[in-house]
């Protein structure tokens, strides 16, 4: 179940403004400071009539004529997106892909911070990954209230993601990214995002074969 900003707020819409903003970001950086929803879609292969339709959805960001501020509106979708503030993140299973997103410059941006890392491991346990010590996954809610991590993400084998998604979920985070191929369970007060990097193999695949 992906996330979203609200009730009303499609996934679609909310990945596409995430899109924006990745956009208007090289815009700042290439020192433009004013673009309309035309030279924005024609710059990026985007939908005008699409931009224009999604930023109503939140107010009136542009100004007719003139176009978008585009640090303004940086500001504004940074702000609908949530990353606006920092989200501190406790990763559950500490093996290569674990290692490997508490290292990430992504997880460790300025929206989000790889605060806490467990493992049943204990020859991985009191190790450092990333700018954390890895600790036992018996000791999760301590470490979950400790640092004050709010997103949790498995990295663990599919058999052990539902348990500890149940972990996650008692230990008090309020949202959990799964890399496993598990189904799991779900709560609504804690949504899940799934990341299945098989999905986008065999859609690349697709095309391929023609």
């Amino acid at each position: 179940m992906p996330f979203t900003s609200s009730a009303e707020t499609s996934p679609q819409t909310v990945n596409r403004l995430s899109l924006y903003l990745r956009c208007l970001r090289q815009l700042r950086e290439l020192h433009i400071q004013k673009v309309s929803s035309q030279e924005l879609a024609r710059r990026f292969d985007l939908s005008a009539t699409q931009i224009r339709k999604d930023l109503a959805q939140f107010g009136e960001f542009g100004i007719r004529g003139v176009g978008y501020d585009v640090a303004q509106l940086i500001d504004h979708l940074r702000s609908l997106l949530g990353l606006d503030r920092r989200h501190k993140v406790v990763i559950v299973g500490i093996g290569n892909l674990g290692l490997a997103l508490a290292q990430y410059p992504g997880f460790n941006s300025t929206s989000f911070q790889v605060v806490a890392g467990v493992d049943i491991d204990h020859d991985k346990v009191g190790r450092k990954a990333g700018a954390f010590t890895i600790q036992h996954a018996e000791e999760l809610a301590a470490v979950v209230r400790s640092s004050g991590a709010e997103i949790g993400v498995l990295t663990v084998p599919e058999a052990a993601a539902q348990e500890n998604y149940d972990g996650l979920v008692q230990a008090g985070v309020r949202a959990v990214l799964n890399f496993t191929r598990a189904r799991i369970r779900t709560v609504p007060e804690v949504p899940l995002k799934e990341v299945d990097l098989r999905i986008y193999l065999e859609e690349t695949a697709f095309f391929l074969r023609r």
